[in-house]
């Protein structure tokens, strides 16, 4: 999701030579929704949308803005044994770091290539998508950094966008063409790829499969607790009129082949972007308004108000049960009654 400029209520997100408006004016609960408003953050708090979501916080919680000062917040990463985060800020061209043990924020990495989506391996490593490079990389332990994908069928990758680590040791990402399209978050170049996609890199000999190829802009994506199941974003609205914004939900076959995709859920508030899940399997996702909360039936049961739009969240903690949350500009966090997957 690429906007371009917006102000208090509205945002203008460029669509095929047009530039759409879209309305962010702070939606209200509906009727039989619970409104709870904590004084600690203007515009931040919990909306209770169904009893379901009761159980997972409480009235005394409130979200914490840690830090700010960034143009566009991405790909939150948690890294477990040293107790900090890692996020992009893409068009600074630089990576923050947070410091669970002190609170400081400091620069992990500039210039970062425009890096996008983070997400750490099982042996502990960062793998990030860059735009500026069309690459999928990994950091080693010593700080270098391995190419682990950069084409496919002998031409550029787009702007890889999002990344998941499966736990047979697979990278899947998204491939969208949102890095591409000016030089705010990359360079202005022309697509290679016939289309937008998601890539599988197989752990065995790092090639490069093609997973899907009937999305408009793929985007934020994760496995449910059992890996049985992928969920994919599309943010193609940004692009289509009337176009997807919504997420879908596929089957993974043993041999890792994808199957259905079905829409799961369809934003209520500008677009999804990156989210993952629970241990439970709920999804908490990413919107315009703050962060959603859906039951693994699809049901909308709460939400995370943020004053900012909100484009990727992650686990972290010591027992993952806080939620790390990208606003526009700021860094937040905010514990909840519930753990998230351990990968992805």
């Amino acid at each position: 999701m690429d906007v371009i400029s917006s102000t208090c209520y509205t945002s203008f997100i460029r669509m095929q030579g047009r530039v759409r408006e879209l309305d962010l004016r702070p939606a209200f609960p509906a009727r039989g929704e619970r409104h709870i408003l904590h004084a600690h953050l203007d515009g931040a708090g919990f909306d209770l949308i169904d009893p379901r979501f009761s159980a997972l916080f409480a009235p005394h919680i409130h979200v914490e803005r840690l830090w700010s000062g960034a143009r566009w917040c991405e790909g939150p990463a948690w890294f477990a044994a040293g107790r900090y985060l890692v996020w992009s800020d893409i068009p600074n061209n630089r990576m923050m770091r947070w410091d669970e043990t002190d609170g400081s924020t400091s620069v992990f990495r500039a210039p970062s290539n425009n890096s996008n989506g983070n997400t750490v391996d099982r042996q502990g490593r960062l793998v990030s998508c860059e735009h500026l490079t069309r690459r999928v990389t990994r950091t080693e332990h010593d700080g270098s950094i391995t190419v682990l994908a950069d084409s496919y069928n002998g031409k550029r990758l787009n702007s890889p966008n999002d990344v998941v680590v499966h736990s047979d040791g697979s990278i899947w990402f998204s491939d969208p063409t949102y890095g591409i399209l000016t030089d705010y978050e990359g360079d202005i170049s022309a697509p290679e790829q016939e289309g937008n996609h998601v890539y599988r890199i197989d752990p065995a000999d790092g090639s490069v499969r093609k997973m899907t190829d009937d999305f408009v802009q793929p985007n934020g994506l994760a496995f449910s607790p059992d890996e049985r199941q992928l969920y994919i974003a599309d943010t193609g609205a940004t692009h289509m009129q009337d176009g997807p914004a919504h997420i879908r939900r596929f089957d993974v076959g043993d041999d890792a082949s994808l199957s259905g995709g079905e829409v799961f859920a369809t934003c209520t508030a500008g677009l999804f972007d990156g989210f993952r899940l629970d241990r439970e399997g709920r999804v908490w996702t990413s919107a315009f308004d703050g962060v959603h909360c859906y039951d693994p039936d699809g049901t909308l049961i709460g939400r995370i108000r943020i004053p900012e739009i909100v484009a990727n969240l992650t686990f972290g903690g010591a027992k993952r049960n806080r939620l790390f949350i990208c606003g526009t500009t700021s860094l937040y966090a905010v514990y909840v009654f519930t753990n998230g997957v351990t990968m992805g």
